[in-house]
């Protein structure tokens, strides 16, 4: 029988891994997993791991959940895939219609592809395109915030403000117009997180006035902006974005790839503002952690600007397995969960739970900026030493390993995005365990 070790050789010698320098697994571990059940990953010797982070944001409820594996296993068994041109079948049909119902029909189209960098590019793409067929063809420009990430491929990067993931590629992008973000951590003194929301709309607001006539969009995580180090702003700031762009004819896209689904502690978290987005674009948790799917939902106004006899006003992106019919059942089965099991309702118990037992942070002189939106929790940690801090993610990470945990911190800051199933046990022992790392790691 292989061991486990060999997997790991197999894998550094032939796999290059996401996001990762490699060379830094030759002292970081790298973990070959065997099978997953519930909250837990377990490696090829049997040890186990919480997924604390939900395997980058997408599992909502659980590894192997019984419902998501039926739904899957009865599909498997009537359709595989079809390409959506020219043909449709039950599973995408049911599902656009079930998301367009969850909007009350204000987007009431849903066009799809398979990642979620891939539906920003679609979104950005319906824009531009959308304004040229209405006759508007200087609106060209994009609009987005300080420390955004939007993903990866090239229209994506070009609405990115993490240089870490950017900078190589700077040749290669057509780069947005970047406004101030409503990170509450950026108070002033005496200022509300609310205050902070409002200072940035009026720098957008700057920048709409000078750019008059020429934005397509502004694009925006509602409520955190994650990749940047779960930075969250009040949602007046989404209310006044809104206003903005109808008052100055620019597009709205809200990127809810990581905070939709649940996350935020509504379904989509426009909803907490009571605003609507031009374009809404999914990915992760909308398939249950199971299969790679992303849409893009829109207005029947947008999805009318294209609708013509001429083939060239057409929005002609496509992709081989837009809409496939398994990951679309997966997610008809996500939806399922959340509906007939309450999980909103729920969530909002368990997120109080979570605060409950990271309460002794807010005393502790080596946190700062304890914060929480629906089922996300983050902290920052307090590293005056540079080298430390430097390295503080990867440190945290092997440590959290040690101790049955899976948690990437972004820089200092750590966060918790676990799946939604866990019980009240298992979110103490969560927090046990995270502040056992801690104190480890800041020993």
């Amino acid at each position: 029988m292989e061991t486990q070790n060999n997997w790991v050789a197999r894998s550094l010698q032939h796999v290059w891994h996401p996001c990762t320098q490699m060379q830094h697994h030759e002292t970081v571990p790298l973990i070959p997993v065997s099978h997953g059940r519930g909250i837990w990953l377990y490696d090829m010797d049997g040890k186990r791991y919480l997924d604390a982070i939900s395997s980058w944001w997408v599992n909502l409820f659980g590894h192997a959940n019984p419902r998501i594996n039926a739904a899957l296993k009865d599909q498997l068994d009537k359709l595989e895939h079809a390409m959506l041109a020219g043909f449709t079948h039950a599973p995408v049909i049911e599902l656009s219609e079930k998301l367009s119902a969850l909007t009350g029909h204000a987007l009431g189209h849903s066009f799809y592809a398979s990642d979620g960098a891939s539906a920003v590019e679609i979104a950005l793409k319906m824009s531009f395109h959308a304004w040229r067929n209405g006759g508007q063809t200087e609106k060209q420009e994009f609009v987005c915030i300080q420390g955004s990430y939007h993903g990866e491929t090239v229209g994506a990067l070009a609405v990115t403000d993490v240089s870490l993931f950017r900078e190589a590629y700077g040749p290669m992008l057509q780069r947005a117009h970047v406004v101030a973000s409503p990170d509450a951590r950026l108070a002033q003194e005496g200022e509300t997180a609310a205050d902070v929301a409002l200072r940035a709309a009026a720098d957008l607001e700057r920048v709409l006035q000078e750019r008059q006539g020429k934005v397509a969009a502004v694009i925006i995580e509602p409520l955190v902006q994650c990749a940047t180090g779960m930075a969250m702003h009040d949602p007046v700031y989404l209310r006044r974005l809104r206003e903005l762009c109808d008052q100055y004819q620019v597009h709205l896209i809200a990127d809810e790839i990581a905070v939709g689904c649940g996350r935020s502690g509504t379904f989509f978290a426009c909803e907490s503002a009571q605003i609507w987005p031009d374009f809404l674009c999914l990915s992760k948790g909308i398939s249950g952690g199971y299969l790679p799917l992303s849409l893009v939902m829109t207005t029947d106004a947008v999805y009318q600007a294209f609708y013509d006899a001429d083939v060239r006003r057409g929005f002609l992106h496509s992709h081989s397995y837009t809409g496939n019919p398994l990951a679309c059942r997966a997610a008809l089965a996500t939806l399922a969960i959340f509906e007939e099991e309450n999980v909103i309702a729920t969530n909002r118990q368990k997120s109080q739970m979570i605060a409950q037992a990271f309460a002794g942070l807010h005393n502790d002189s080596r946190v700062k900026h304890v914060r929480q939106q629906g089922m996300i929790f983050a902290f920052d940690a307090v590293v005056d030493d540079p080298a430390k801090a430097s390295t503080f993610s990867r440190r945290f990470f092997s440590a959290a390993l040690q101790q049955e945990l899976l948690m990437r911190p972004i820089g200092r800051s750590v966060y918790l995005m676990p799946p939604y199933i866990l019980n009240e046990e298992e979110i103490t022992l969560l927090a046990q365990k995270t502040m056992n790392v801690f104190e480890e790691v800041m020993a």
